[in-house]
């Protein structure tokens, strides 16, 4: 067991964690980043990225974070390959954090970039054509299915928008919804039962994504009737999965106020929570925009408020 103490703990290594380690570094915060069970967070699972600025060409997930990470590092970041378990909060700067391994992080001033994770059905298909005609983010993928046949499985405010969005890609929209009405705001229906581009199948659920036998994507949803039990198809060639996300917060349960299901509340317009030194930045407080450029952003003004904080305590 040994104990690593910081002027800058990062908890989380998505494109938050990195972009905040890269300007503490840069301020000679000597940040370490404990990386948790995904380095690099969900764009490791993502595929084709080509919305994020200053690439000309398609880019892979995996490899805009190792680049990240790599830029991290090489400005004087540790990456610590461990997941943390347990964190105290209660006693102010400086924070106390220990990890799977048994070792302790110290940090005097901590930032919370855990991400989320997409709610997933758990139907057969599913994880195996992920990349390959399922997601479950349309304003990320939406771009590749150019007139093409979507679907968009879910009932909220999330499945509602992801619908709406795919029209300006797709003619051919389809909303899956296992009940008979919606869940989103009464204005976001009107606006997606007017739109001629989009059509609700009502109390069905997925039952399975189907793909060729080739392994080349997805080629059809089986769809089971939830009033019925009858079973059907509809030919895609993409799907997205928009029943929520799920931020990773657990380990901040009664220590610091969440909202919308568990996302951190911070100060508006800042990553500032409410324990002076306590940042949280990307998908841990963003159930708005949830894009990796967003999250960098963010990560960048939690970096620059806890220099500023730090300086503080030195004064």
């Amino acid at each position: 067991m040994a104990t690593h103490r910081t002027k800058m703990l990062i908890i989380g290594s998505g494109p938050a964690g990195y972009s905040a380690a890269i300007y503490g570094a840069r301020a000679m915060m000597e940040p370490i980043v404990v990386q948790g069970l995904q380095p690099g967070g969900q764009l490791t699972i993502t595929t084709d990225v080509e919305n994020y600025p200053g690439f000309a060409d398609v880019i892979q997930g995996p490899w805009l974070m190792e680049q990240m990470q790599k830029q991290a590092e090489h400005v004087g970041t540790k990456m610590m390959w461990d997941t943390i378990v347990e964190v105290d909060l209660a006693n102010g700067s400086p924070f106390r954090a220990v990890g799977d391994s048994g070792d302790e992080y110290i940090g005097d001033v901590l930032v919370i970039a855990t991400g989320a994770q997409a709610k997933w059905l758990g139907v057969p298909g599913e994880q195996e054509l992920g990349g390959k005609g399922v997601s479950a983010c349309a304003t990320c993928d939406g771009f590749f299915y150019r007139g093409k046949k979507v679907a968009v499985i879910g009932g909220g405010n999330t499945a509602v928008e992801e619908a709406l969005y795919l029209t300006n890609h797709s003619q051919d929209v389809t909303l899956i919804h296992r009940r008979d009405e919606l869940r989103a705001e009464k204005i976001l229906q009107e606006r997606l039962l007017k739109h001629p581009n989009i059509k609700v199948l009502w109390n069905k659920s997925v039952a399975s994504f189907e793909g060729d036998a080739m392994g080349a994507g997805l080629t059809h949803l089986a769809l089971t009737d939830t009033v019925t039990g009858d079973a059907s198809t509809l030919e895609v060639d993409g799907a997205f999965v928009a029943i929520g996300h799920a931020p990773s917060t657990e380990l901040f349960k009664d220590k610091l106020p969440m909202e919308n299901g568990g996302y951190l509340v911070t100060e508006p317009g800042s990553p500032r929570t409410e324990i002076p030194g306590v940042f949280a930045a990307g998908d841990v407080t963003d159930h708005v925009y949830r894009q990796a450029v967003t999250a960098a952003g963010m990560g960048c003004m939690a970096a620059l408020d806890a220099e500023r904080f730090l300086a503080t305590l030195e004064n």
